[in-house]
């Protein structure tokens, strides 16, 4: 079936034609049983739906033969990410249904614990990944898994899908870019079906295929009639057979039609009817069904048979799930699922010192780190043979190979992505911002993903994010953001900020240690201006434990960063004050046992940041000591941070932003009362 589509998707032949080839009996007919799987799931959900049994279901019906000829046509430890109509993966591959309708009903013994629902899953034991809500995200995920099966030379592909409403995401254009400059082994499948939701292909994009994109990306692909089970199986398996032995992205685009609405609540109105009837000639089942028949491969009784033994499963599994009570409660639970397991092991330094600017520490644990795991994939525009643009991984490459220190282009979403890739398949990932300020370019994959997956269906993020950040470089307003409050309000991340070099150096090899998503702050300014003594050999620092660096009893000093030296100049100039000066270190985990026993005996504390002060994270450790020590203060806290503007570029007017002068006179006023 040779058959191309119009932008306006009118279907050029309603006659599906198959070509068995040399596919025995016994494949042909599980093509046909993996195909009437999903569909009779399917046809079962909607009538659970209209019976209010079930809350919500978004259907495949008359897409399924894409998701069950891909699956299928790769190897079951290959990885597949699926998304919202792609029931077919999740059978094909043999999830278990009782499980899988646990998920559906939002179970304890589905894949979430009743967190999320239908697709929004993966499963490590299937070699699946489930989708998130926003689209494209998963695209990157794929590079990273490929990325990783390339590394280890194990001649893999990974699958991922698209629609032709989600390809029109910028996480597209990046992760297909990506894939084709690193030749990872990709098979990206685009079911084109018509319609964003509601919004036809007409109003999506204005060229008349995907597969035309392609070139573009000097990618490789393939046009195949999406309806027809045995093409999809054939040309995806010659394609995951080519690309296993010569790594390299190839863009598939299946052409299909949606049956049902975007949702069952959303309705079809805005479908013109004939569509619906000519593509109700190409249903998958049906027709590949009557080919079987043709064939004689297939019998009344063989397909009697058939469909009563998925009847039977999918009833048995479907009591098991409705028998199963509703999921309750569990604080403990809730809260300890946000991060993977992880026994913090310190590991002490020797006596051997040298003294080290805050960069060089930071090379210096980048560069252990890179030796005590084998599997840390540092990434980064400008990394690796120039060194990064504040050179911290000068000279990496010849020591570690350009494998594992990887420039990358400027796609902040698909490389955040990639990392968490590296990290499903077993590596530890590094992703250098070449400057805080562009994390707004990865944030989506960093709060929906990394800082989620594991609370959602226990998959670990072993990502390090390096952020250069900061101001007083004269760097302007997209160079110089204090962001770190953006993340410490992020449930499921680790959020460090060390202001000294010792600190950098432990705090980052123990970052690379524990399998969760850190976000590790590196002040631009501190870089080349800190000098410190810092052990030669490898050691670690904990998390949630800050410094007291000065003690005194008349007030506590919070701070961290370059806030810290701030204050040690202030106290430096004014030596009658005898404070506690605690250095954070990190902000998520937070050491409130040291804050609040800070706050009960000197009675006054001023909290000084970078940042602006509404919002950050001052503005949430003031609550805290508010709410639990209220009764030993003899003063209001006081809060010292930035000018409620950007930040600007002229030294003059920088210095007046920043609050590092007018944190003198806060002290001494605070000091007063």
């Amino acid at each position: 079936m040779q058959v191309y589509y119009l932008n306006t998707f009118e279907p050029q032949n309603t006659h599906m034609q198959f070509n068995r080839r040399t596919y025995s009996n016994e494949l042909l007919i599980e093509l046909y049983k993996q195909l009437m799987i999903p569909r009779m799931i399917e046809e079962k959900m909607l009538i659970l739906l209209r019976q209010g049994k079930i809350s919500k279901w978004f259907s495949g019906i008359g897409q399924e033969a894409i998701s069950v000829g891909c699956t299928m046509a790769l190897a079951s430890d290959e990885y597949i990410l699926p998304m919202h109509r792609n029931l077919g993966v999740f059978t094909s591959r043999n999830v278990p249904l009782e499980k899988l309708f646990a998920q559906f009903q939002g179970k304890k013994s589905g894949f979430t614990k009743g967190r999320d629902r239908s697709f929004h899953f993966g499963s490590k034991e299937h070699h699946i990944v489930g989708m998130i809500s926003h689209l494209g995200p998963q695209l990157g995920i794929a590079d990273g898994i490929a990325l990783s099966k390339k590394l280890n030379k194990e001649n893999k592909v990974t699958l991922v899908f698209s629609g032709d409403g989600g390809s029109s995401e910028g996480d597209f254009h990046e992760a297909l870019n990506v894939a084709a400059v690193w030749d990872l082994p990709v098979i990206f499948v685009v079911e084109n079906n018509g319609y964003g939701l509601s919004t036809p292909s007409s109003e999506q994009f204005k060229f008349k295929n995907f597969v035309d994109k392609g070139p573009g990306y000097g990618m490789e692909t393939k046009l195949i009639p999406g309806n027809n089970v045995l093409e999809v199986y054939h040309e995806v398996s010659k394609i995951a057979e080519s690309v296993r032995e010569n790594p390299r992205p190839v863009l598939v685009e299946c052409i299909t039609f949606r049956m049902r609405g975007h949702e069952e609540a959303s309705g079809t109105k805005y479908v013109p009817q004939e569509l619906f009837d000519e593509w109700q000639k190409l249903d998958p089942p049906n027709n590949y069904e009557k080919f079987l028949f043709s064939e004689g491969i297939l019998t009344e009784e063989i397909t009697k048979n058939i469909k009563s033994k998925i009847t039977d499963s999918i009833n048995k599994a479907l009591k098991i799930a409705f028998d199963e009570p509703a999921v309750e409660f569990n604080l403990k639970d809730e809260v300890a699922d946000l991060f993977s397991p992880f026994q913090y092991q310190p590991i002490l330094p020797q006596n051997h010192k040298q003294e080290m600017r805050l960069i060089d520490a930071i090379s210096d644990g980048l560069k252990e780190s890179m030796k005590k795991h084998q599997n840390l994939v540092l990434m980064g525009q400008d990394i690796a043979a120039y060194g990064g643009v504040f050179k911290i991984t000068e000279g990496f490459v010849e020591e570690f190979g350009i494998e594992r220190v990887r420039n990358t282009p400027l796609c902040e979403s698909a490389i955040v992505g990639a990392g968490l890739g590296l990290s499903i398949d077993g590596k530890k990932a590094m992703v250098e911002m070449q400057f805080a300020d562009f994390v707004t370019c990865g944030f989506n994959q960093i709060i929906n993903n990394l800082a989620k997956i594991n609370w959602r269906w226990g998959q670990n993020a072993d990502v390090v994010v390096r952020m250069p950040t900061g101001a007083g470089v004269g760097a302007g307003p997209f160079h110089s953001q204090s962001n770190e409050a953006w993340f410490t309000h992020t449930p499921g991340l680790k959020v460090l900020y060390p202001s000294n070099p010792y600190d950098a150096k432990g705090l980052l090899n123990a970052a690379f240690n524990d399998p969760n998503p850190v976000l590790f702050f590196e002040h631009k300014q501190l870089y080349r201006s800190v000098y410190q003594d810092v052990p030669k050999d490898y050691y670690t620092l904990p998390f949630g434990k800050a410094s007291l660096i000065k003690e005194g009893n008349d007030v506590t000093i919070i701070s961290f960063g370059a806030g810290v030296h701030w204050a040690l100049e202030t106290l430096a100039k004014n030596p009658e004050i005898k404070a506690d000066l605690l250095d954070l270190r990190t902000l998520q985990p937070m050491d409130w046992d040291s804050i609040y026993a800070s706050v009960k005996k000197t009675n006054k504390v001023i909290i000084l940041q970078e940042d602006t002060l509404f919002g950050g994270v001052a503005s949430d450790i003031s609550a805290m000591i508010m709410e639990n020590c209220f009764e030993y203060l003899d003063a209001p806290v006081r809060r010292v941070g930035s000018l409620e503007s950007a930040i600007p570029f002229m030294k003059s007017l920088e210095d007046q932003y920043l609050p590092k002068g007018r944190f003198e006179a806060e002290l001494l006023e605070l000091l007063k009362y």
